[in-house]
């Protein structure tokens, strides 16, 4: 005889945020970005968003730096060029872990409430 265990219950919808992924549309972006009674976390919806911008804009500033180095004198350019490459990655990824930080609060804050029993 073959015991298994029982299926997982079906994952009901958190009132702070949604599941624990954050997947909503723009008007779920919406409504909790002006949900005055801070029911919803907008964190889970806007990482993504602030990521992709830090990862176009740091680069594009970096850049901007290199070309002015140059103009000013070659060997400033090299540096800039050098160096500015690592800073560019330093800063990315302080920018991702901190971004996955805020995230992992906000997670566990919805699992805590998830498995809380209702009030």
């Amino acid at each position: 005889m073959s015991y298994s265990s029982p299926p997982p219950p079906p994952e009901s919808p958190s009132p702070y945020g949604g599941s624990g992924a954050g997947n909503v549309g723009a008007g779920g972006f919406f409504s909790a970005l002006f949900d005055f009674s801070f029911n919803e976390f907008i964190t889970p919806k806007v990482v993504k968003f602030v990521y992709v911008i830090a990862a176009i804009l740091i680069p594009l500033i970096w850049i901007v730096w290199v070309l002015v180095g140059f103009s000013q004198n070659a060997g400033l350019g090299l540096a800039l060029l050098i160096i500015g490459a690592v800073v560019v990655i330093f800063y990315l990824a302080l920018i991702r872990m901190t971004l996955e930080f805020y995230l992992a609060i906000v997670r566990m804050s919805e699992d805590i409430h998830h498995r809380l029993p209702p009030r």
